[in-house]
Parts: structure tokens; sequence; C-alpha cells
């Protein structure tokens, strides 16, 4: 990541913080983060420039296509030109299926896909201004979930959602990679974050998992950045499983 500057959507907390904490030990030269959450931003913040890190950050919401690109730009317009970007921001409410109303639909739909789409467009208008024949222009690395490939009875709204993502990656893909903008994904199984602990199912995730146990969030963020750094220079379109064999694909 030496001379690369990355943004990472979501990146206040959680894997995006786990991936913008592993980015500055790969030696990325600046961090922009952009987050809905404004105390965990700067807070998330405050402590990578403890540990040495240029970091820019932009309070936004990633759902309306005007604030979206609007903390794009602000990140930009301080950091400069922008070699990667990681899309983490997603939101993870477990509903049974016949309790999923309306609202929680359109919140899932707003952050997990919308977001995801409108964070993409940002970052395509501005790599295809560095678009020269045969180098590679740009990385963006959405995050999905093994849930886009096997039922979740238990969070069916947020599993389709993620199998949006796994498209969206595809389609982004396929559009801009005659300008040199890789686009790919990364599917984890659960991780245990603080907030899956809070939910209290990782004992669950260890049980169901082949190798006994959940991911931490870090094991993810090797594979983020292996797609969306400089090693990464002919996958484009492809979504990785990366689930200690819960799932085979």
């Amino acid at each position: 990541m030496k001379s690369l500057n990355a943004v990472i959507v979501g990146g206040a907390s959680g894997l995006g913080l786990a991936t913008a904490r592993l980015m500055l030990r790969e030696g990325v030269q600046a961090l922009g983060l952009i987050d809905a959450n404004a105390e965990r931003l700067d807070a998330a913040a405050a402590s990578l420039r403890e540990q040495g890190a240029t970091v820019c950050t932009a309070q936004g919401d990633v759902s309306r296509a005007v604030t979206a690109s609007a903390a794009f730009d602000a990140i930009v317009s301080e950091m400069g030109r922008v070699h990667t970007m990681v899309n983490c921001a997603a939101i993870y409410p477990r509903r049974p299926i016949l309790e999923i109303s309306d609202e929680d639909w359109d919140l899932e739909n707003a952050i997990n896909i919308k977001g995801t789409y409108h964070m993409m467009v940002a970052a395509v208008k501005h790599m295809m201004q560095f678009s020269t024949a045969g180098t590679v222009a740009g990385r963006i690395v959405n995050v999905a979930s093994v849930d886009a490939f096997k039922a979740h009875p238990q969070n069916t709204h947020y599993a389709a959602t993620k199998a949006a993502v796994v498209s969206l990656t595809k389609s982004f893909a396929h559009e801009f990679a005659p300008a040199g903008i890789l686009i790919n994904g990364v599917a984890p199984a659960g991780f245990a974050t603080d907030r899956a602990r809070e939910l209290g199912f990782l004992p669950e995730l260890a049980k169901a998992n082949p190798l006994g146990r959940a991911a931490e969030p870090e094991e993810m963020a090797e594979w983020i950045i292996m797609m969306g750094g400089p090693r990464n220079t002919f996958s484009t379109g492809e979504t990785v499983i990366v689930s200690g064999g819960y799932i085979y694909a």
C-alpha cells in the first residue's frame, strides 16, 4: 500500500477500522475515513493519527447521492488522488422473516445497497480521470457477506442486500474495466466485531464453523488489502468468500 491513498467508507469502527489499521501497517500514504457517526469518526481518526497516520475525515449520509458525493469530494479536496476505496458501511439488524417491516427494508436498502452504489459512483468518476491504457487507475473493494450465497431466515433482508452488493460489484467491474478500474468484493462469514459481541451470536458462529471459531476483523482486512492493493493487477468482478469453511462455493 506504499505511496497509495485509500478511502474507507464505514471506517470508524469494526471491519473498516481494522482495515485502516492494517493499511497503516502496510505503509499507506494517507487514509480517508467516511462514516455517519461523527463521534466514532473523530475517535478513530485520533487513534490512527497517534500511530503516525495522515487521516482525512468526512461525516456523511451515504444513502443519498448528494451527501455521499459531498463526503467523497471532501476527502479528495484534502487528500488528493484516491487509489483505493473500500465499502464497509452496512447495518445488520436481525429479524425473522415474518417480522420484517417496510421500514426495515427501506433502511437496509438505503445503507447496504444505495450507499454502496453512491460511493462507487463517486469513486469511479474520480478514478476515471487517471485512466491510461494498460494501467490500473484505481481499485474498489465492496464488503459483501456469505449470506449473499446461502439461506438466512433470521436476516433475510440483510442477505438480500448483500446479494445485491455482489451484483453491483459485477456490473461496475464490467462497465469500468476498460478504464482500468478493478472492482472486487470480499464476502466474510461472521467475525468478531464489537457489534457481534453485543448481539451475542459469536458462540453460535463458532459452533457452526469447521475451524471452531469466528474470524477476527484483521483476518478479513487482509483479504480486503489484497484485493484493493497493488498486488491485485488483474482480478475484477470477483467476490471472494472468506468463511473458514462455513460455506464452500
